[in-house]
């Protein structure tokens, strides 16, 4: 799973300076301008994706990010075509793993678009694997949240967050430090392989900066030993965890992003009942990108399924799914989220200490939890 968000705040004006900070956005990056890249006009690309009739999608589980609403409304809008989904639980790394072995298969195996984590938008782009397209509502999307030219964009950010099963965990922990207590034994999984899910190796990470350690490879390698002491305690689980094998006991403490955490939380409806803890240290951000595949056997309906996914409708879908939809603050300045959705995110105060690793951290990170994983801490994650 890939499983990003910052979502919970009380107040318009509150979330407006949060995401300022996340994007570090000056007036001149806001200065950007767009078009739909190539001369096609929006009913053109309509057409000629109903006359493709395919779409294929690659991880995107229904209970992510509020995915199956998503989905579900770009099929109602255009029923003309058929939407292929592919592998919903794998990661960022299966995606473009993807791409690359289907480069010459035009069939259903090959994905269209692709949704992952920051730092494979522009890997992707350097080994050629993405191609370009900026949506109608690219001026709206923060400079410094996309590819000036078009070849990948932010869509949603959230942070890293503690799932855990009340039946089971009567102490519910409050810090990366907590989860090496004993009475955590057999408890604490994370929602992927930290080898290859961008939400697992941000798990990591944030537990390395909980450490105290720098950001970047530092932080990494404090992540590693981390795990390392988690796991010789007995606490860790070493299997993908989902709100599912929460609720069965399998993993009664979940290291997921909030989203699918508060997702989990309502779909399980009390049972078992779930809290959703926000860390005290170790608060970490991460902002997921949308791409068209370079080789899409269907380009003109990935191109339409970026223009619904950036469309009002379909960042509110992501927002409904407790997903910070990287449009917010366009949203927010026309008044165009009900109140309803701000109400049901967690306190503002939960995301004050939330940092927002640079591509550089990240890669440097990454490449220190991916290669170390096995040698470090020893658990086969599956």
């Amino acid at each position: 799973m890939k499983l990003s968000n910052g979502i919970g705040f009380n107040g318009r004006n509150h979330m407006m300076r949060f995401t300022g900070r996340l994007l570090s956005l000056t007036a001149a990056s806001l200065m950007a301008t767009s078009a739909i890249t190539s001369a096609q006009s929006l009913a053109e690309i309509e057409a000629a994706a109903k006359k493709e009739g395919m779409l294929t999608t690659i991880a995107l589980p229904h209970d992510w990010c509020g995915y199956g609403e998503v989905i579900a409304g770009f099929k109602a809008k255009y029923p003309e075509i058929t939407v292929n989904e592919l592998n919903p639980d794998a990661g960022s790394g299966d995606e473009i793993e993807a791409i690359k072995a289907n480069k010459d298969n035009k069939g259903p195996q090959a994905p269209d678009v692709i949704d992952v984590g920051l730092a494979f938008g522009p890997s992707a782009k350097a080994d050629g694997l993405i191609q370009p397209h900026k949506v109608s509502t690219w001026d709206s999307i923060p400079a410094d949240a996309k590819d000036a030219d078009g070849y990948w964009y932010g869509d949603y950010y959230g942070v890293l967050a503690f799932q855990v099963n009340k039946d089971l965990i009567q102490n519910i922990p409050a810090d990366w430090a907590d989860l090496l207590k004993p009475e955590y034994k057999n408890s604490v999984a994370l929602a992927g392989d930290p080898r290859a899910s961008n939400q697992a190796i941000l798990g990591v990470y944030a537990a390395g900066l909980s450490k105290g350690a720098a950001a970047g490879e530092a932080a990494g390698t404090a992540g590693l030993e981390f795990f390392k002491e988690l796991n010789a305690a007995g606490n860790f689980v070493p299997v993908i965890g989902k709100s599912a094998t929460l609720a069965q006991g399998q993993t009664p403490i979940l290291i997921t992003w909030d989203y699918n955490a508060l997702g989990g939380r309502d779909t399980l409806n009390g049972n078992p009942p779930v809290e959703v803890v926000v860390p005290k240290t170790g608060v970490v951000a991460g902002v997921y990108v949308q791409a068209i595949s370079a080789y899409a056997p269907h380009p003109n309906a990935a191109k339409l399924w970026m223009e619904y996914l950036y469309s009002d409708e379909g960042q509110l879908g992501w927002l409904k799914g407790y997903c910070h939809p990287i449009r917010f603050n366009d949203l927010a300045k026309n008044g165009k989220i009900p109140q309803d959705m701000l109400d049901k995110m967690p306190p503002a105060q939960a995301y004050e200490a939330a940092v927002f690793p640079s591509l550089d951290e990240q890669a440097k990170s990454k490449d220190a939890i991916t290669k170390n994983w096995d040698s470090v801490v020893g658990a086969n994650v599956k």
